[in-house]
């Protein structure tokens, strides 16, 4: 049996252009084919699995929607919800919620990472501990 070794990604620059482009083409391809993969998913599930598969494919959406979130809302949460020692929000791969439960764990959330934690917790008991991604590679500025 072969034992593989992983290294970090090694990040490369990339032509700016390029990822404004892609970024245009990421928001057309979106709206003009999510909603039929919308439609097609939701009935696909209906019929395969009933509501467990509707709701199955829901919290897979949500948690997708959570990551751009994560990504598109970076510098915002990263200033307003977590002190300049705390966990950085922006990793593509984890979700908000993750990254205020790692803040959670280190004292490191602001008055106002606090109150959303406070607002998940009401919604979903211990919901930002619980979302907590413990193999997520933090990103390098």
């Amino acid at each position: 049996m072969a034992i593989f070794e992983c290294e970090p990604p090694v990040s490369k620059k990339v032509n700016p252009f390029i990822g404004v482009l892609l970024f245009l083409i990421s928001i057309v391809l979106l709206v003009t084919t999510g909603p039929l993969g919308l439609i097609y998913g939701l009935g696909y599930k209906l019929f395969t699995k009933f509501m467990t598969g509707i709701g199955d494919f829901c919290l897979e959406i949500a948690i997708s929607v959570d990551q751009l979130g994560n990504v598109l809302m970076q510098h915002l949460l990263n200033h307003l919800w977590i002190t300049s020692k705390g966990y950085k929000f922006g990793n593509r791969d984890e979700t908000i919620s993750s990254v205020i439960g790692k803040n959670l764990q280190t004292d490191t959330l602001t008055s106002f990472g606090k109150l959303m934690d406070r607002i998940l917790d009401f919604l979903e008991p211990e919901h930002s501990l619980n979302s907590i991604d413990y193999f997520i590679q933090p990103i390098e500025e």
